[in-house]
C-alpha cells in the first residue's frame, strides 16, 4: 500500500527560506482506499484569513474545508467514516451540533468531540476526519 499526498487549493503551507513547510503536515493523504483529512480551522482557503465570528460561523466554515478537502481527495462528505471536532469550549456542543446536523444527519459517521485549549490563531474549532474514496 502506497501513501498518496493530496494538494488541495488554496490549502498550501508556507514556506520556509529553504523551500520546506512552515508546518510538515498535508491537508490530506491516501492510502488503501482511505482518506485522511488534517485537522481544519476556519480558515477562508481563497484569502488565506481567519474566519471571523461565533462558533456557528466557524464550525460552518471548517465544515466546508473538509468539503473541499475530501472533493479534491476524491470523497465526499457522505463517506465519512470517522470525525475528531476539537473545539475549545465544552459550551459550544449545542452550537457546533446545529451546524454539524447540517452536514451529517442521517448515516452519521463516528465522531468525538474534544475540548481543547487555545491555538496559536484566534479560533475555537478545527475538524478532522477519515474517510473513503468514492470509487471504494
Amino acid at each position: 500500500m502506497k501513501k498518496e499526498i493530496v494538494e488541495v487549493p488554496g490549502f498550501e503551507m508556507p514556506k520556509l527560506p529553504d523551500g520546506r513547510p512552515l508546518v510538515p503536515l498535508s491537508p490530506a493523504t491516501k492510502a488503501g482506499g482511505f482518506v485522511y483529512v488534517s485537522g481544519l480551522p476556519p480558515i477562508n482557503p481563497d484569502s488565506g484569513e481567519m474566519v471571523v465570528g461565533d462558533i456557528q460561523v466557524q464550525t460552518r466554515q471548517s465544515l466546508e474545508n473538509v468539503k473541499r478537502v475530501l472533493e479534491a481527495a476524491g470523497s465526499s462528505m457522505e463517506n465519512v467514516l470517522k470525525v475528531h471536532v476539537y473545539c475549545s469550549n465544552s459550551g459550544y456542543f449545542a452550537q457546533v451540533n446545529e451546524v454539524y446536523r447540517e452536514y451529517f444527519d442521517e448515516n452519521a459517521p463516528a465522531r468525538t468531540f474534544i475540548t481543547v485549549g487555545s491555538w496559536m490563531m484566534p479560533f475555537d474549532i478545527e475538524i478532522d476526519c477519515v474517510a473513503i474514496e468514492n470509487s471504494v
